[in-house]
């Protein structure tokens, strides 16, 4: 059995620990290191995977379909792409003892930070730092000095530097750990700091991929496989003995059309959504910069797949009849974490505008590319 084959295995026997705890355990988390979940990210040169943008989502698309919680943690085995913005001497220090470095962040609101000799005094407190319980460096935004008036700082800290305030209660993805972060008043050298989304110091090709499209691609294709999920288990169930007696739901027309046009729905957002990514990834490889018209359709990918994979969850729901309101059965916790994923910052409605003002050839809302 594969390493990723085994870690489906855990995540699908440990869904429920999951939920009750609020965050995803640390074995499973060393489990998601075996398997190279967290090298994915990291520069060959130092020992990681640098893994193809479709490669990596495609792994967090099958975590997903075990458990969206296990699939969102997942998903931050690409967030090593921003600490390639690191110098580096930095990078070769943080990966001293090997790639599989767990990296999570609580980046917003971004606060305002002292700058002192060598670097800045960080202070204040992050929201929604998902998976921070299992996390080996964290991340916090900040703007000092000059850097007020321009794209805010991430500072890395060691976990012993933060406070974790437990206090992630949400509807879905209950499973993430999205904690709140607390800093007070530690210096954090500047060498430890990058701009997010800001150019990189490695010249691989993974470094050279939109950064911000691809936070929201990982994310996009947890609501994917929570979808896909939802979909097989209605499907599975049409033969089903109708509890009135009445038509088993397979034999009905209606049930039928339904789940024909969700397949339809979910399969084609996919295939445009890895299209897209196929498609900047050999721009990329090929040495040239993804364009802002590419970068854009990325966005809009995701954003259409997020929106998309609810709407195939709640249309499973429905059909699922009855049996689908059980607290804690398949239906009900897919349509619960399928219903977080466009409410991400990343993937809201906003996108949209900022994707139409691209395609209309005129300036989108600062920061959208």
């Amino acid at each position: 059995m594969g390493q990723l084959e085994r870690v489906l295995g855990v995540v699908a026997g440990r869904r429920a620990e999951f939920e009750a705890k609020g965050h995803v355990p640390a074995d499973v988390i060393g489990e998601f290191r075996r398997a190279g979940v967290y090298r994915a990210g990291v520069p060959r040169r130092f020992g990681g995977d640098a893994l193809p943008p479709a490669e990596f989502l495609r792994i967090v698309e099958r975590i997903a379909r075990a458990d969206g919680s296990a699939g969102w943690v997942a998903s931050f085995g690409s967030a090593t792409v921003y600490l390639a913005g690191l110098p580096l001497d930095t990078q070769a220090e943080l990966y001293a003892d090997g790639p599989d470095v767990v990296f999570a962040g609580g980046l917003f609101p971004v606060q305002d930070s002292e700058r002192v000799a060598g670097g800045y005094r960080v202070e204040g407190r992050w929201r929604f730092a998902s998976g921070c319980q299992g996390a080996d460096v964290l991340g916090v935004g900040i703007r000092a000095g000059e850097e007020r008036a321009g794209r805010p700082l991430t500072a890395v800290l060691r976990p012993g530097q933060v406070e974790i305030v437990e206090n992630w209660d949400a509807v879905g993805l209950r499973g993430t750990g999205s904690h709140d972060l607390a800093v007070h008043g530690v210096v954090v050298p500047e060498e430890w700091t990058f701009v997010r989304g800001g150019p990189s110091t490695v010249d691989e090709p993974l470094y050279r991929y939109p950064t911000v499209p691809y936070a929201a691609q990982v994310l996009a294709v947890v609501g994917l496989g929570v979808a896909r999920t939802a979909l097989d288990h209605v499907t599975a169930e049409g033969a089903r003995p109708a509890w009135t007696g009445a038509p088993r739901p397979a034999e009905r027309a209606t049930y039928r059309i339904t789940l024909a046009r969700a397949e339809a729905q979910l399969r084609s957002a996919r295939a445009w959504f890895y299209e897209t990514t196929d498609a900047v990834w050999a721009t990329v490889v090929a040495g040239d910069p993804a364009s802002r018209e590419q970068a854009s359709a990325l966005r809009l990918a995701s954003t259409h797949l997020a929106a998309t994979a609810y709407e195939v969850a709640h249309c499973a729901y429905r059909l699922g009849g009855t049996a689908a309101i059980t607290a804690g059965g398949v239906l009900e916790r897919c349509l619960r974490d399928a219903s977080v994923v466009p409410q991400h910052a990343f993937l809201q409605e906003s996108v949209y505008e900022g994707a139409g003002a691209v395609l209309a050839g005129v300036e989108p809302f600062p920061g959208y590319v």
